[in-house]
């Protein structure tokens, strides 16, 4: 396969009109929003071990939690199964559900936040 030279110069050309037009700027951008707000939050419930979060009871059934709804201190909001053991999940606090960050079925780690409250 031959390399054309004239596209290879077009190309390098391009990028450097690219970089002047930026003036320096850098081109990646950390943008950590749900870390920030999770940070600023502190609101947040995290995994007590390492298994697979269940949003609900059962296949089909109600989620124990949504986006809004009000939870109390103590209140189951969802399932970790580790080793064929199902293990209740409580809110450690009273608050409001802002966002759910994980998905039914989905491998968590132990420490990783399930949830972020208000």
């Amino acid at each position: 396969m031959e390399i054309d030279k004239k596209i290879i110069k077009k190309l390098i050309d391009a990028l450097e009109d690219l970089k002047k037009s930026l003036n320096d700027k850098d081109i990646i951008s950390n943008d950590d929003s749900v870390e920030e707000e999770i940070e600023i939050s502190k609101a947040v419930v995290k995994s007590p071990i390492v298994g697979t979060a269940y949003l609900a009871s059962e296949p089909g059934a109600k989620p124990f939690v949504s986006v809004g709804k009000k939870i109390k201190k103590g209140e189951t909001i969802m399932i970790v199964e580790a080793m064929k053991t199902m293990n209740h999940v409580p809110s450690s606090m009273d608050g409001t559900v802002k966002k759910i960050l994980v998905e039914d079925g989905q491998p968590v780690e132990y420490d990783q936040v399930l949830i972020v409250l208000e």
